[in-house]
C-alpha cells in the first residue's frame, strides 16, 4: 500500500502462439496405424483422461459411431492421453479431427522437439495434423488432446498415427518409496522415485482411483480435516500398468475445518488505519474509526533495515500528524474497539517497509520484534503485506508445496512461531498483491529456463503453507497490471469483472505456472477478502460502489456475472479490504457505507 501516490505494476508483454496446421506427408508403405482405438468405438479403451473429464458419446461424431467428449473444470484442462511404442530416429504423422474451442493434438516425449496443432474456434469437426521425428533412444511416446481452461467442452475422433512400429514395451515395474509429505487440512503432498519405462503413474486414495499424472509428485486436495487416507501408485505406459506400491499413509491437519482467530462476523469489513505517518487523507484518531470496521490494520510496523527482522511500530509524530493521541488515548482506545468485538493488528510492510528474512537470526529477531509490539499494544494478530523487493524465488525453487528461497522459508517459520505462541485466537491476515498471486497462474519465480521476473508467484508457498492458520486473504486488487484468470483472458482493474476473476482464481484453485501436476487448492470462501481501494485518491483501479456489488453479486448470489463465468458461488465470501480507513473518511465514507448497505442473501 503506498501513503502518497499509486505504485502501477507493470506486468511485461505476454507471448501469443498462433495455431498452425502442419501439411500431412503421404503416408509410406511401410506406416502402420499405432492409435489404439483412435475412433473412440471401444469407448475409453486405451485412453486415460484427467478428472474422470472425458467419455465416449454417440454424437456429435466425425466417423463410426462414437467420439471423444472431454469438458476442462476448474484447474483440469480435460487431457486424454495414451501411450505408443515406436522406433528411434523415424518419423511420424499424427493427424485427427476435433471440434470445440482452444482444442490441442500432440506428441510428447518425442525425444527431439514435441509435436503439437490446435484450433482457436472449430465450430465443426476440423482436421488437425502435425509431424514429428524420435530422437536416437526413444521408444514410445504419448499422444493426447486437450481443451483449455474456462472453455467448454471439447470433440475429438478417428485419432491416428502413422509410422513404422516399435517393438513390445514392457510393463513398468511397481513403484517403490511412495511418501506422504506436507499436509495442510485439506491436502497431502505424495512424492515416489521415477520408474524407468514409465510414461505415467496412477494414484489411489483408499483404493480408488484418484489422478493420473506424467510427473512424480501430486497434492492430493479436498480432503477432510483431521483424516487419514491411504495412499498407492502405479506406474504405467502402453504396454500396461504395473501392481499398486505398498500403501502409505497421509493424515490430514485439524486446522482447516473453523475460522483461525475467530469470532469475526459472518461478513466483514477490513480496513487500514495510517496510524504511524500522514498523507493527504489526514490522521484519524482510533477512537474516530465508525463501527463500521471489523479487522483494523494499524499501518505500519516498518523493519530498521531491510534485512534486520526488527520490526519497530511509533505513532505519528505530533509534528506531521495534529491532533495524534496520545499513546495511552491510542491503547484505551485499542481496547474498547476489541471490547466491541473488533480485531486490531500490526501490519508489516507496506511500500516503504521492505522485510527480507533472509537468515535464521533474521527469522529470530522478526519473532521477538513483532512479539513485543503485539504485548505492547494488546494487539489481536499480525497482517503481512510483504511488497516490492520482500519476496521472491531464488533460481530452481520452481515448486511452490515445498520452497527452498530463505526469504519465503524463514517468514513460514516465523509466523509459525506466533501463531504457536498466542494460540488459536490469533488473527493472521495477508495483504499480497496480484503480482505475487495470481500472476503465478502463468508465471512462477524466475521460471525453468530463467529470465522471468523472480518476485511472480512469490506469495503462493507461504499462503500454502500458513493455510490452515490464515483467517484472511485480501489480495489487494488494484496497483496492478492486467491479469489473466481462469478463462485464459486478461482482465483489468476498475470494474466488477477484474474482481470477479481474481477471486475466482482463489476460490477455485488454479496450476502454478500452467502445470497441472502443481495446482495451488483453493482457500475457504471465509478466508477470503477481495481488496479495494476506497477512493480514486488512494490508489489506481478505483471502483465505483455500483461495480463492487456486482462484483459481490456474482461471487456471493451467481447474477450480474458479466462476461466471466465463475467455477462456483460462494455465499460465505467473508467481505471486503480496503486502503484506507482514512482515505474512506476523505471520502465521506462512501465505501464502508456501501458495505453496510449491501445484502448479501
Amino acid at each position: 500500500m503506498d501513503r502518497t501516490r499509486p505504485l502501477t505494476l507493470l506486468l511485461a508483454g505476454v507471448l501469443a502462439a498462433g495455431g498452425l496446421v502442419a501439411l500431412t506427408p503421404l503416408a509410406q508403405a511401410a506406416d502402420t496405424e499405432l492409435a489404439r482405438n483412435g475412433g473412440f468405438e471401444a469407448g475409453l479403451d486405451g485412453w486415460s483422461c484427467t478428472a474422470g473429464s472425458g467419455a465416449a458419446v454417440s454424437s456429435p461424431v466425425h466417423g463410426g459411431t462414437k467420439a471423444l467428449q472431454a469438458t476442462p473444470a476448474g484447474s483440469d484442462n480435460a487431457k486424454c492421453s495414451q501411450t505408443v511404442t515406436v522406433k528411434p530416429n523415424s518419423t511420424y504423422t499424427l493427424s485427427g479431427w476435433v471440434r470445440g474451442s482452444y482444442v490441442y493434438l500432440g506428441a510428447s516425449g518425442t525425444g527431439t522437439a514435441d509435436a503439437s496443432a490446435w484450433t482457436q474456434s472449430a465450430p465443426d469437426w476440423q482436421r488437425l495434423a502435425t509431424t514429428f521425428t524420435t530422437g536416437a533412444s526413444t521408444t514410445s511416446v504419448t499422444l493426447y488432446t486437450h481443451g483449455w481452461y474456462g472453455t467448454g467442452a471439447y470433440g475429438a475422433d478417428d485419432l491416428s498415427l502413422l509410422g513404422p512400429g516399435g517393438d513390445p514395451v514392457q510393463i513398468p515395474a511397481t513403484p517403490t518409496g511412495l511418501t506422504a509429505g506436507s499436509a495442510t487440512s485439506s491436502s497431502v503432498t505424495l512424492s515416489w522415485p521415477a520408474v524407468s519405462g514409465a510414461t505415467s503413474y496412477k494414484l489411489y486414495k483408499d483404493g480408488a482411483a484418484l489422478a493420473t499424472v506424467t510427473g512424480t509428485s501430486y497434492t492430493a486436495t479436498g480432503l477432510a480435516a483431521a483424516t487419514a487416507y491411504s495412499f498407492q501408485v502405479s506406474a504405467a505406459n502402453g504396454a500396461g500398468e504395473s501392481a499398486k506400491s505398498t500403501a502409505v499413509t497421509g493424515t490430514t491437519t485439524s486446522g482447516g475445518g473453523g475460522n483461525p482467530g475467530g469470532s469475526l462476523p459472518a461478513h466483514a469489513l477490513v480496513g487500514y488505519l495510517h496510524a504511524s505517518f500522514a498523507n493527504g487523507s489526514g490522521y484519524t484518531r482510533m477512537a474516530d474509526v465508525p463501527d463500521s470496521w471489523d479487522v483494523i490494520n494499524l499501518a505500519f510496523g516498518e523493519p530498521t533495515s531491510v534485512t534486520s527482522g526488527d520490526i519497530r511500530f511509533s505513532l505519528c509524530p505530533a509534528t506531521e500528524c495534529p491532533g495524534v493521541e496520545s499513546p495511552a488515548d491510542f491503547k484505551a482506545a485499542i481496547k474498547a474497539k476489541q471490547a466491541a468485538g473488533k480485531k486490531v493488528l500490526i501490519s508489516i510492510g507496506g511500500q516503504n517497509g521492505q522485510v527480507q528474512l533472509s537468515t535464521t537470526a533474521a527469522r529470530d529477531t522478526f519473532v521477538s520484534s513483532v512479539s513485543k509490539i503485539i504485548d505492547e499494544y494488546g494487539l489481536d494478530g499480525l497482517d503481512i503485506d510483504f511488497e516490492g523487493h520482500s519476496l521472491s524465488l531464488q533460481t530452481g525453487d520452481t515448486d511452490f508445496r515445498n520452497p527452498t528461497s530463505p526469504v519465503i522459508v524463514n517468514l513460514i517459520s516465523a509466523v509459525k512461531t506466533l501463531k504457536a505462541k498466542y494460540g488459536a485466537t490469533f488473527v493472521l491476515t495477508m495483504a499480497p498483491e496480484t503480482f505475487f498471486v495470481q500472476l503465478g497462474y502463468q508465471y512462477y519465480g524466475s521460471g525453468p529456463w530463467g529470465g522471468q521476473d523472480p518476485r511472480a508467484g512469490a506469495y503462493l508457498p507461504v499462503i500454502h503453507a500458513l493455510r490452515d492458520d490464515l483467517t484472511l486473504l485480501h489480495v489487494q486488487d488494484y496497483n496492478s497490471g492486467s491479469i489473466m484468470g481462469l478463462d485464459n483472458q486478461y482482465h483489468s482493474m476498475g470494474g466488477a469483472d477484474f474482481h470477479i476473476a481474481m477471486t475466482d482464481m482463489l476460490l477455485t484453485g488454479f496450476p502454478v505456472a500452467g502445470n497441472t501436476d502443481r495446482v495451488f487448492p483453493a482457500l475457504r470462501p471465509d478466508q477470503v477478502a477481495i481488496g479495494l481501494p476506497a477512493s480514486t485518491q488512494a490508489g489506481n483501479g478505483h471502483t465505483t460502489p455500483a461495480e463492487v456489488n456486482k462484483a459481490l453479486d456474482c461471487l456471493t448470489k451467481k447474477t450480474d456475472c458479466g462476461a466471466y463465468q465463475t467455477h462456483g458461488t460462494w455465499p460465505a465470501l467473508r467481505g471486503l479490504m480496503t486502503w484506507s480507513i482514512n482515505w474512506d473518511r476523505y471520502n465521506q465514507y462512501a465505501f464502508s457505507r456501501n458495505f453496510d448497505a449491501y445484502h448479501w442473501s
